[in-house]
């Protein structure tokens, strides 16, 4: 008689939400470059050359890198 593998099912349960967390991130990560309007060079030149960041005081923005952290 040949030995079969048993899988234990909390280690089977970890792979497959491993599995899909994996796959749910990368289709958010398509959903939001779908959602981002496309930008070419000469577009992307003339709103470097309009905005420059030190027309703009730090005190004005929220530091949100942390929200991103995962």
């Amino acid at each position: 008689m040949e030995q079969s593998n048993i899988l234990n099912p909390e280690i089977l349960k970890t792979l497959i939400k491993e599995g899909i967390r994996e796959v749910m991130r990368e289709e958010w990560y398509k959903f939001f470059e779908m959602l981002l309007p496309y930008v070419d060079d000469v577009e992307q030149a003339d709103i470097e050359a309009t905005f420059q960041p030190n027309d703009y005081l730090d005190q004005d923005f929220d530091d949100i890198t942390d929200w991103f952290k995962s």
